[in-house]
């Protein structure tokens, strides 16, 4: 079973995905923070806000990557924080068009439940690699939410409480399926 964790920025995925992994589940982090640190150290300090369509690309082959290695580990579960139609979502979100490159992949490669992290004020913080204020969050949100479920997915909006209930909760969802 493959799952999903996705969500605005600072919705503490992170830390759920590595509250999963802690408890000895299959995780796959989320990779555009090491993306966007490469790019830094290259001289480019957001990737995604100067050439959207090249950050997006490597995060697909990513996540792509991530996708099919999950078929390998040798379990019935895998936990991804983020999935391949959050690439298209942030897309969407700057108003970006994008080619069947970026829709087959969101079409060919599934996944079997997605929960959403809804935006919370009390722990979104900003940082380096997060560039987004709260109110950008709200609306790339949006996207996430609708291009998940233009995909066919069933959202599970995850609850605002701490890591552990999350995860708590997380599990149980997928132990009534």
């Amino acid at each position: 079973m493959k799952v999903v964790i996705s969500g605005g920025p600072g919705t503490g995925k992170s830390s759920i995905i590595d509250n999963l992994g802690r408890l000895g589940f299959s995780v796959f982090r989320e990779s555009s923070r090491e993306i966007t640190k490469k790019y830094k150290k290259l001289g480019q300090d957001q990737l995604f806000l100067s050439e959207p369509v090249k950050f997006s690309r490597i995060l697909l082959q990513n996540r792509i990557k991530q996708h099919k290695e999950s078929n390998n580990v040798g379990e019935n579960l895998s936990f991804f924080d983020r999935g391949i139609p959050d690439v298209l979502a942030y897309l969407e979100y700057k108003k970006i068009s994008y080619s069947e490159e970026f829709q087959r992949p969101a079409e060919e490669f599934k996944y079997d439940a997605v929960f959403i992290a809804e935006p919370w004020r009390n722990i979104y913080k900003k940082d380096n690699e997060r560039y987004e204020s709260f109110e950008e969050l709200i609306e790339i949100n949006k996207h996430i939410k609708n291009t998940y479920s233009n995909f066919g997915y069933e959202l599970i909006l995850l609850p605002a409480s701490s890591v552990k209930e999350r995860v708590e909760f997380i599990l149980d969802k997928i132990n009534e399926r």
